[in-house]
């Protein structure tokens, strides 16, 4: 039998293979709470529900421009000039099958084979794991409570310096430590990019999930960085898989003529109700208000479960933290806690190959009763 790719055996991505243990669960009839995934409990809101429905009963779905209608593309331009005060121009704007193809497009129109690509460690393990199986090398740099796990430029300079880099990739807010970059330092990070003559790719996915943090674009410092967003977190989307890009002008054709031959299009329909949901604010806002909740709730109970080190919680909808005193194994402790508590939450290895073995990450993009009752559950086998 011919053996499976080299490029293949990148590491499992942890957060969906205890979901699918917590599914298999619920399948059996077991009550299992997930905390392990970003998922919002808040459906698509109405108006996009409403247009996708228009669409499915009045119109024709069908293949778009590769990159993505202009209609969308072209209100996504507005909402950078309302958001962020920035000049967009609609075709700089590529619309994806969700933010996980747009790193896929960004990786391989900016990168060779071998070429390196700095990231976080703790970080999202599909960087590292889609860089390895497009043949790129991954270079992560340890960030930890000490810096409030923010990646800054001297770092980064630092790397470079040793060995050239071709690449950094940063999140703000980052998964899994909610840690919002400021402002200050991510235009020294875009700096640094543009004079060293590497790529920035900007992780701005989270973006609306800041709380009294001030979040920033990389595209407010430059027009070279890849900026890289998604309808799923902040505006509820998250199986109507739909992001776009933002492209500096001499990548537009590039990654054109790569997305042309990898998926065609992105999904009309989630195209049309991506275009509704943009002008969906008021019922977003009231989702993300329960995340705040969550977070206010989740930041007390966490000390109280024994949980050290906590990361700052400052946007996104995560918590990261060190395993309550006497647990060194987070794969073996979020087994546990499936097993007895029936409560799915992911290890830190699969954020931190090196020093995950003693963290965890916890969502709580859930609602606000399921989120007390996990912690209740925990709590009862303390």
């Amino acid at each position: 039998m011919a053996a499976a790719s080299q490029r293949s055996r990148v590491d499992p991505f942890r957060a969906m293979d205890v979901l699918a243990e917590a599914n298999r669960m619920r399948a059996g009839g077991v009550d299992v709470i997930s905390l392990a995934v970003g998922q919002p409990f808040a459906p698509a809101p109405k108006r996009a529900i409403d247009a996708a429905r228009t669409i499915l009963d009045t119109g024709r779905i069908a293949y778009t421009d590769a990159l993505g209608r202009m209609d969308l593309r072209e209100r996504l331009s507005r909402h950078y000039a309302d958001y962020y005060g920035c000049e967009v121009s609609p075709e700089r704007i590529m619309i994806t099958t969700g933010s996980s193809a747009g790193f896929n497009l960004a990786f391989l129109a900016a990168f060779d084979p071998g070429d390196r690509v700095a990231i976080a460690s703790p970080g999202y393990p599909a960087y590292r794991n889609i860089l390895k199986a497009l043949g790129l090398v991954p270079v992560e740099i340890e960030v930890d409570a000490g810096d409030g796990y923010v990646l800054d430029a001297a770092r980064v300079r630092a790397e470079h310096e040793k060995q050239p880099l071709h690449g950094v990739l940063v999140a703000s807010p980052a998964n899994p430590t909610g840690t919002v970059t400021p402002p200050e330092e991510l235009e020294r990070l875009v700096s640094f990019a543009n004079a060293a003559g590497i790529h920035f790719i900007s992780d701005e996915i989270y973006h609306s999930l800041t709380y009294g943090k001030t979040e920033a674009t990389a595209l407010s410092y430059s027009a070279s960085p890849i900026v890289i967003n998604s309808f799923s977190k902040f505006y509820c989307m998250t199986g109507w898989r739909i992001g776009w890009m933002v492209l500096p002008p001499h990548l537009v054709r590039p990654i054109e003529r790569i997305a042309q031959s990898l998926y065609i299009s992105a999904p009309e329909l989630s195209q049309v109700a991506a275009m509704a949901v943009l002008d969906a604010g008021d019922e977003l806002v009231q989702v993300r208000e329960g995340y705040v909740a969550n977070r206010d709730f989740l930041t007390q109970a966490l000390p109280h479960l024994g949980f050290r080190d906590i990361a700052p919680i400052d946007g996104a909808f995560y918590a990261y933290a060190t395993l309550p005193e006497g647990q060194d194994d987070s794969t073996a402790y979020t087994r546990h806690i499936l097993e007895t508590c029936h409560v799915a939450l992911t290890p830190g290895l699969d954020f931190d190959p090196r020093r995950g073995h003693r963290t965890v990450r916890l969502s709580y993009a859930c609602d606000n009763a399921s989120l007390v009752e996990a912690v209740r559950r925990i709590e009862a086998k303390l």
